[in-house]
């Protein structure tokens, strides 16, 4: 197995799951940057391709996508 330690994952995000198109072991918050570890990944938006760090970062980011519109 290749080593992924370190490495951010590429992923298409799907309504209700995720599909991994290339190996990492985190992706990044699309608000905040921080890192989030693939086994903690609960939050994103499929129409974006957006991924959310907490709940209320995934909140706040659905109710401005919907202010605009979106």
């Amino acid at each position: 197995m290749v080593n992924v330690e370190g490495r951010a994952a590429r992923i298409q995000y799907l309504p209700g799951s995720f599909r991994l198109l290339s190996p990492g072991d985190y992706v990044l918050c699309a608000i905040t940057g921080v890192r989030i570890p693939l086994n903690q990944l609960r939050y994103w938006n499929a129409d974006t391709q957006e991924a959310y760090a907490t709940p209320e970062i995934a909140t706040r980011r659905f109710a401005e996508l919907a202010a605009q519109g979106r």
